[in-house]
This record gives C-alpha cells, structure tokens and sequence, in this order.
C-alpha cells in the first residue's frame, strides 16, 4: 500500500516537473522561432491551425452532450475572447490545461519575446493572478475581507507580485552571468529592454482580462473543449485578417527549414497538445493550487535554457524582481486556499446543524406519535 502512494505521488511530481519542462521548452522554441525569422504573425497562425486541429475532433466526440444550443450572441462572446485571448482555467491558476492563448494575448507575448528575454517573459507571468484579482475585484466578482487573514494575504501577495513586475520593468541591474555582447546587441537590449516588458505587461493584463470574463461565459457554455476550439478559430480568423495587411510577401508563409517547421510543430503539438494532458492529469490528482505552486520551476528552468540555448545575460533586477512575484504568486494562493477552507467548513457546519436540527425535530414527532399510541 505504501509502495503504491509512493509510485503516485512520483509519477505526480515528474508529470509537473515535465509539464514545467514543456512550457519552458515553448518560450526558448518561440525565442528561436523569432531569432530565425519566423513571422510574428505566420507563427500564430500556424499554431492555431495545429491546436484547432488537435482539439477540435476531442471537442466534437468528448462533449456531444454537454453542448448547449450556439447562439448568435455565444458567437459574439466567442469571437471577443479570442480577440484578447484565451486561457480557460480558475481565475487565480497561472496555468491551465488549454494553454492557448490568442490575438492579443499572443500578438503582445511576441512583440514582448523580440525585445526581451524568454526568463522574463516567464517571470511576468508569475503576476497574472494577482493582475486577475485587481480585475475581479473592480468587477465585484471578488471580494475583499480585511478583516480575515486570507483577505489581508490576497491583498498583500497582489501589491508584493505589481512590485516585482514594475522592478523588472523599470530596474535591469547589473549582470550576473557575464557573456560577451556584440556592439549591436548592446544598443538593441538597451533600447528596446524597457519596451518588451511594456509588451510582456500587455500580454498579462490581456490574459488576466480573458480569465475573468470566461467565468461568465463558462456559465452559459460548459463545454470547455468546444469553447476552446471555437475561441481557436475566431482567433485564426482574426490573425488571417491582420496577415491580409501585414503579411503581403507570400514567401514569409513558406517553411524554409528544419528549425522552422519543429518550431511550429513544438508550439502546435507540444504546447497545446501535450501540455493539454499533462495538465489536466497534474490537477485531478493533485489539485490546482498543487499544480500552480510548481509554476516559478518554470521561471528557472526558462533562465537555465535560455542562457546555455540562447546565451542570453541574467540580470540582478530580474532576479529581484522574479523574488518578489514569486512571493506575491504564493500569498495570493494561499489566500485563495485558506478562504475555500474556511468557506467549506462553514458550508459543513451549516449542514451539520442542519441535520441535528432535522433529527431533534424527527425524534420529537416520533415520540409524540408514540406518546399518542400508548394506552392511558
């Protein structure tokens, strides 16, 4: 029996540790993409072609009769999705088994990857749960408890996570990893480092905007798959649009070589295919806060790849500023699990008294009744 627990919670810790590996893998392989010349706008494409693909036929089978009747105003939520992007999951779960994200979402994670570094790309996205519960808290779909500890962690880990995204935004620092620049790459990061991370804070915000307006949608229509895939296709329609003005030279939607038809495969098949399994399986056995708490291993493993990979510097503000959202990510989900836990018992409690009360009240007529039958 011992064995057993053991070989589960293994096989847990190497699904997430490779999930990690897999979305690590996907900043570098999207980084390279762009190195090599890849179309900002192809690239997208490309891999929604391969996710919509994928996904489409599972949605169609797995979800037959979960499916409610489509709408005209569904489509339009649909296609609004699409247009700031979709990561279907928990409002305060970094990551989520349909890892797509579309046309705003991805077009500014691009433009944000061609100025900065893939380690700060990851490391931004450590603070989209708590961009998520200033967004939920303007709606009034969250609300604030000062007065209980997990209230007061919510609020304290989003302040903490702004604080260290605004410091990798605005202090670089000196490097820690010394490699050698060429002239030209020197002026490039130096100009163009502060406008990648505006670009990285809009891809944030636009994931974080997309996560609390699909609660409201996931409500009219379950069917997550199928609301994936036609998210998918909205947002392949919308980028075809913007290639129609962007995108003129027929040559740049030719696949060249080798590296550039992996790293569309990569982005198609094994960020939003495997991971899709992978994660799905991670949280029913483990949970999602489970899950969630092994989101900064990727912010690690991205910086280890992306300096023997890519060569790229580490800087001292990032590191600082990657402390500080780390720190935010785990308050806020630790203010999330502490005010399920407390809802939960007073949920349990509420039924418990519930049911004595259903029982005091069952004894009482079962003894009146017997009070009434007894001879006198």
């Amino acid at each position: 029996m011992g064995k057993a627990v053991v070989s589960e919670k293994m096989k847990l810790l190497v699904a997430l540790i490779t999930l990690q590996f897999c979305f690590a893998g996907f900043h570098i392989v999207s980084r390279v993409a762009l190195n090599i010349g890849v179309s900002k706008v192809v690239y997208p494409v490309y891999r929604n072609i391969l996710a919509l693909l994928l996904i489409g036929p599972f949605a169609y089978f797995l979800e037959k009769k979960e499916r409610p009747p489509l709408t005209f105003s569904l489509l339009v939520q649909f296609f609004l999705l699409a247009l700031i992007g979709m990561k279907p999951d928990s409002c305060f779960l970094p990551s989520d088994p349909m890892n797509i994200r579309i046309t705003a979402n991805q077009g500014f994670y691009l433009l944000g990857l061609t100025y900065a570094s893939p380690t700060f790309a990851s490391a931004m996205q450590n603070s989209v749960p708590a961009i998520t519960f200033i967004m939920a808290c303007t709606l009034r779909i969250e609300h604030i408890n000062l007065v209980r500890r997990h209230g007061v962690a919510k609020v304290l880990g989003t302040i903490v996570s702004i604080g260290g995204a605004t410091t990798i935004t605005l202090y670089r620092g000196f490097p820690l990893l010394h490699r050698s620049l060429t002239a030209q790459e020197t002026i490039n990061k130096s100009q163009n480092w502060t406008l990648g991370c505006l670009y990285l804070m809009g891809h944030c915000l636009s994931w974080a905007a997309w996560m609390v307006l699909q609660a409201p949608v996931l409500k009219k229509y379950p069917a997550k798959l199928t609301l994936t895939s036609f998210t998918c296709f909205f947002g392949l329609i919308q980028f075809l649009v913007i290639a129609l003005f962007v995108e003129t030279d027929p040559n740049n939607w030719i696949i060249g070589s080798w590296e550039e038809l992996f790293t569309i495969l990569y982005a198609g098949i094994v960020a939003s295919g495997l991971v899709v399994y992978l994660q799905t399986w991670c949280i029913y056995k483990g949970g999602p806060v489970f899950v969630a708490v092994f989101q900064p291993l990727q912010t690690l493993l991205v910086a280890a790849m992306a300096f023997v990979v890519l060569g790229d510097q580490l800087y001292s503000g990032s590191i600082v500023g990657s402390v500080f959202i780390m720190l935010g990510l785990y308050l806020v989900l630790w203010g999330k699990t502490e005010e399920k836990r407390q809802v939960n018992e007073a949920s349990s409690q509420e039924e418990d008294h519930a049911s004595s009360l259903t029982k005091n009240l069952l004894g009482d007529e079962t003894k009146e009744a017997q009070d009434s039958e007894s001879p006198v």
